[in-house]
């Protein structure tokens, strides 16, 4: 009895100390206050209990998942491995399901507990208390900065030093076990060397197939992974670029071992042909890897920047990269990586759904920098933050291209609305400027049944960040180049409505960088009317704004503003279909039940094939087992999940047919789009607490850094990027020679930036 009371308690404080640290101050002095006249009350709260347990339960399933991965090759778990699976060999589901239920199942079960855990406690901001000591952060710590992976922290690091740590450790635990086995064996030396490298092969191709599992994670836009652990679609996909360089690296030495053996043989086209009704069939594995060689190459930087259109129509590949593999391999091997791919295709039917919609643009702007600005419809219940993007396609342009952009708007702006701006860079945006332009142009008398005519865009997302971390930092560096101002203007509205509003807000001490070309490119932060949001936040906040003109030596304009015959065109579009949210970060109860309705429906695919079809007719080949399981995944998204989707799809029309008959909070707000904009100006002075714009010069990091240090003292300083990759070298590596000193004050890098 004393004994459990004992863990109780332990239990108890240690959930009751996590919670009090993410709770605002006045709330946990109160709880304090509460736990001392009754302290089992609340020591034993159930959602604080629940929130720790599913957190622990998510924690010990992943570690126990790596550690299967980890331990495989050894020899004593290999072993251990082939007894339970010959032990389950007669059981229903046979060798499938435990290969299944050991290496895919886990990545499975973390991500329904993360459902229930962002379901039952969404993330909002909380004012934290301030802590006593500096935080050090491997996440924004930069370590490799100008290498060929770019801006690497002490985080990624580690984990890419675990990675190759397995790969490493595996193959050399295989190559000594086939050392050992061989050696044992009465053959001619050659034939052991032979023997050798085919057996090297086949162990390159497992360790291949165990990081195709992790592959495709991070490309899964609306992961529930993702949003957990808090990693934003574009800082994922770099991780997949890693990752794919490992995978097709060890995957083209697994094909080499075979085509040196069998070349050596004199069998090469005799078995590069053979397609084996037991075993591997060797033809479909080349057709996988020639597949993947193709989209490997033409991802190669080199490639992908100069011929970015051959990149992505040659990864569309990737589905029959998967389906020959599945061929090559059979249903039991191949679910050593089901997982990871079972989820992408449940998030990549969702952005397929979400993208059927047609959404009519509320406004377009072109701004006198050239830039656009367009203003998109959304439903109120279709959330996102400061730090959100969006991909868009604009059909009269093209059916096929699909653009990332930064929201520029705050989500406190308008409940309806979000807007982004595009800077006219190529022929995509160079079209889209071209044409709004004409519209603007015409009379309106040439379209008698609206006001102009349509420009109709496709919308996947929102994504990004899960929290708002940049409202965790009292003093803020926000450093931009060019159109990277756009997600600080989000971020500086966001920063001015909660102050108004009064909500929570850490910032006290703002400092904008921002580089630009020419002059008329500082009309973008005529965007930002802070005296409209909040009259008085000269009084909360301290903002300071420090722009460069790069390629002009003095001002074309007096005064700091734009001249009056400068100016922006702009017109309402028709306000038709707002954005669908049937996306992963759209709604946490109906994804939830998109999630369990296909997995439920993927293991009653696989039951029935068994009970009504494998079974009874015998099938026994590899290949054909492998297209069966392909099948089964396909069919549980498509019809059990979609049949989630179209009920999902009903409730969002009946909410927004009710939101019709509701007059928002942000109504107001809302009606700046419907008009046409007038004469933008360039107002720093009225804008910042101190602003300052330097010509010829680019930002000097080391000086500004210097006198942030002496002007802010001991603090934690988050600084947020938002440019060109010098750019954001620049600031990294001042980040860390700062942070490596052990000087007082530590500043915490962060990258927002969309590279592919």
């Amino acid at each position: 009895m004393n004994s459990s009371l004992s863990v109780q308690n332990f239990v108890s404080q240690t959930v009751l100390h996590h919670t009090m640290e993410e709770r605002p101050v006045g709330e946990a002095v109160i709880s304090n206050r509460r736990l001392e006249q009754d302290p089992v009350k609340w020591r034993l709260s159930p959602s604080v209990f629940m929130k720790w347990a599913l957190k622990t339960s998510m924690w010990l399933i992943f570690v126990t998942w790596i550690a299967m991965f980890f331990l495989y090759p050894s020899k004593s778990m290999e072993g251990m491995f082939q007894k339970l699976f010959h032990a389950t060999g007669r059981t229903f589901f046979g060798i499938l399901g435990a290969v299944f239920l050991t290496f895919s199942a886990p990545i499975l079960i973390i991500a329904f507990l993360a459902m229930i855990y962002l379901a039952a406690f969404p993330r909002e901001y909380h004012e934290k208390k301030k802590p006593d000591f500096l935080r050090f952060r491997l996440r924004t710590f930069p370590v490799l900065i100008n290498g060929p992976l770019g801006i690497v922290s002490a985080a990624e690091l580690i984990g890419m030093f675990m990675f190759t740590a397995y790969i490493i450790w595996a193959f050399s635990a295989y190559t000594i076990q086939n050392h050992r086995s061989i050696s044992k064996m009465t053959l001619p030396s050659k034939e052991k060397s032979y023997l050798m490298i085919e057996r090297s092969g086949r162990r390159l191709g497992s360790i291949g197939l165990s990081c195709l599992g992790f592959l495709f994670l991070p490309i899964a836009r609306g992961s529930i992974l993702l949003r957990l652990i808090d990693v934003p679609m574009e800082h994922a996909t770099k991780y997949h670029i890693w990752l794919g360089h490992v995978v097709m690296a060890i995957f083209t030495l697994h094909g080499l071992c075979y085509v040196v053996v069998w070349s050596l043989q004199g069998r090469l086209l005799h078995q590069i042909i053979r397609w084996k009704s037991n075993g591997f069939s060797y033809l479909p594995g080349v057709i996988s890897l020639l597949t993947g060689l193709l989209m490997w190459v033409t991802s190669l930087p080199p490639v992908r920047k100069k011929y970015f259109e051959l990149f992505y129509y040659t990864h569309q590949l990737y589905a029959i990269f998967i389906i020959f593999l599945a061929l090559h391999v059979g249903d039991s091997i191949f679910s050593v990586a089901a997982g990871g791919i079972f989820l992408y295709l449940l998030d990549r039917f969702l952005r397929f759904c979400q993208s059927r919609k047609t959404v009519d643009i509320v406004s377009a702007t072109i701004l006198p920098c050239g830039t656009v600005e367009l203003v998109l419809s959304k439903p109120r219940n279709l959330s996102y933050n400061a730090l959100s993007f969006i991909f868009i396609r604009v059909r009269e342009l093209s059916w096929l291209q699909w653009h990332p952009f930064s929201v520029s708007s705050s989500p406190l702006e308008g409940r309806r609305h979000l807007s982004i701006l595009i800077k006219v860079l190529g022929e995509w945006t160079g079209k889209l400027r071209e044409n709004i332009t004409k519209a603007s142009e015409q009379p309106q008398k040439d379209f008698p049944y609206q006001s102009h005519p349509r420009i109709t865009t496709s919308v996947e997302g929102p994504y990004g960040h899960e929290s708002e971390y940049y409202l965790t930092y009292e003093n803020l560096i926000l450093v931009a180049g060019g159109i990277g101002i756009s997600p600080f203007l989000a971020i500086l509205k966001d920063i001015l409505y909660r102050l108004r509003e009064n909500k929570p807000c850490v910032p006290k001490k703002v400092l904008v960088i921002w580089a630009v070309k020419k002059y008329e490119d500082l009309s973008l932060l005529s965007m930002l009317d802070a005296k409209s949001i909040c009259p008085s936040f000269h009084d909360k906040l301290h903002l300071e704004i420090q722009t460069y003109v790069t390629q002009e030596s003095e001002p074309v304009l007096e005064d700091g503003k734009l001249c009056e015959s400068v100016g922006c065109s702009s017109f309402p579009m028709t306000n038709g279909s707002s954005m669908s949210s049937l996306v992963g970060t759209g709604n946490n109860i109906w994804s939830g039940v998109y999630f369990i309705s296909s997995t439920i429906g993927f293991i009653i695919c696989l039951g029935l094939m068994e009970a009504f079809y494998i079974t009874p007719f015998h099938v026994t080949r590899w290949w054909f087992k492998g297209l069966l399981f392909i099948i089964c995944m396909i069919a549980s998204v498509f019809l059990f999940g979609g049949f989630v989707v179209i009920l999902w799809h009903y409730w969002e029309r009946k909410v927004l047919s009710r939101e019709k008959y509701m007059n928002g909070d942000d109504k107001s707000r809302s009606t700046q789009y419907n008009e046409p904009k007038k004469q933008l100006v360039a107002c720093q002075p009225n804008l910042a607490s101190s602003s300052s714009t330097q010509y010829g010069y680019r930002p000097d990091f080391q000086e500004i850094f210097n006198s942030v240090s002496e002007r802010w003292g001991k603090a934690d300083i988050g600084v947020i990027v938002c440019g060109p990759r010098n750019l954001r070298s620049s600031v990294a590596a001042e980040c860390r020679s700062r942070t490596m000193v052990g000087n007082q004050t530590i500043f915490h890098f962060n990258c927002h930036s969309f590279d592919l």
